[in-house]
């Protein structure tokens, strides 16, 4: 593996390290439910998995047809 000759000053690593910037997350307001999220993620609300707009995964309690609710 190839190994610098000389070493690297301070100045020259900071240039190539200026690119990396935190950037503030970007957030969205789902037009079905009205919640705020993480754009390009999906989101809980009431036991459903949203992602753009659309029920991904839902997780309402599963009811057989001889089981009554009580």
């Amino acid at each position: 593996m190839p190994n610098p000759k000389r070493r690297h000053s301070q100045q020259r690593g900071a240039k190539r390290r200026t690119h990396y910037k935190a950037e503030a997350e970007t957030w969205s307001v789902d037009k079905v439910t009205g919640e705020t999220h993480l754009r390009h993620r999906a989101h809980w609300v009431e036991g459903k998995l949203y992602y753009r707009g659309k029920v991904v995964v839902d997780k309402a309690p599963v009811t057989t047809e001889g089981e009554t609710n009580q």
